[in-house]
C-alpha cells in the first residue's frame, strides 16, 4: 500500500518537477531532474519496503511480543493480563487495499504495540483471540 502511494507521488513530482527545470533550463535539466526523482523515489521504495518487513508478531502462552525498525529496532512485549482493550483500524487507503491496523492499550503511556498491514480476516481474528486472552488472563490475576 505505502509502495503504491509513494510511486504516484515519484510520478507526480517526477512530472512537475520536470515541467518546471523544462521550461526554466531547458530540456537537459528536465531529464536529469526527472531522473534524480525517479532515483529517490526508487531508493524509498526500497526503504519502505524494509520498513514493511521489518514488523513481526508472536503470539506466546502469556504474551504478545511486536518487533519493529530498520535501523533502531524495538521488542514490545505485551501481558495478555495487561491488556486494557484490543483496536481494529483502517484508514481510506487502508480499506482500498483490504489491509487494517491492530493497536493494544494498556495502562502504560509508553507502549506502542500497533500490528499495521493485517489482512481484515487475520486483524479480525488477532483481535478475537487477544480479547479472549486478556479477558482469561486478567480474570485469574
Amino acid at each position: 500500500m505505502r509502495r503504491a502511494e509513494l510511486a504516484l507521488a515519484t510520478v507526480i513530482m517526477a512530472f512537475a518537477v520536470g515541467l518546471i527545470f523544462g521550461a526554466a533550463l531547458g530540456a537537459l535539466a528536465c531529464g536529469i531532474s526527472v531522473l534524480v526523482v525517479i532515483v529517490a523515489g526508487a531508493l524509498s521504495s526500497w526503504f519502505v519496503r524494509n520498513r514493511f518487513r521489518a514488523w513481526r508478531y508472536q503470539e506466546r502462552h502469556e504474551d504478545l511480543i511486536v518487533a519493529r525498525g530498520v535501523m533502531v529496532r524495538r521488542l514490545s512485549v505485551v501481558p495478555y493480563g495487561r491488556m486494557q482493550f484490543v483496536e481494529v483500524t483502517a484508514g481510506p487507503i487502508e480499506r482500498l487495499f483490504k489491509l487494517s491496523t491492530v493497536r493494544l492499550h494498556t495502562a502504560a503511556a509508553a507502549s506502542d504495540a500497533r500490528i499495521p498491514g493485517l489482512e481484515r480476516e487475520e486483524s479480525a481474528r488477532l483481535r478475537d483471540r487477544l480479547t479472549e486472552l486478556g479477558e482469561s488472563k486478567a480474570a485469574g490475576m
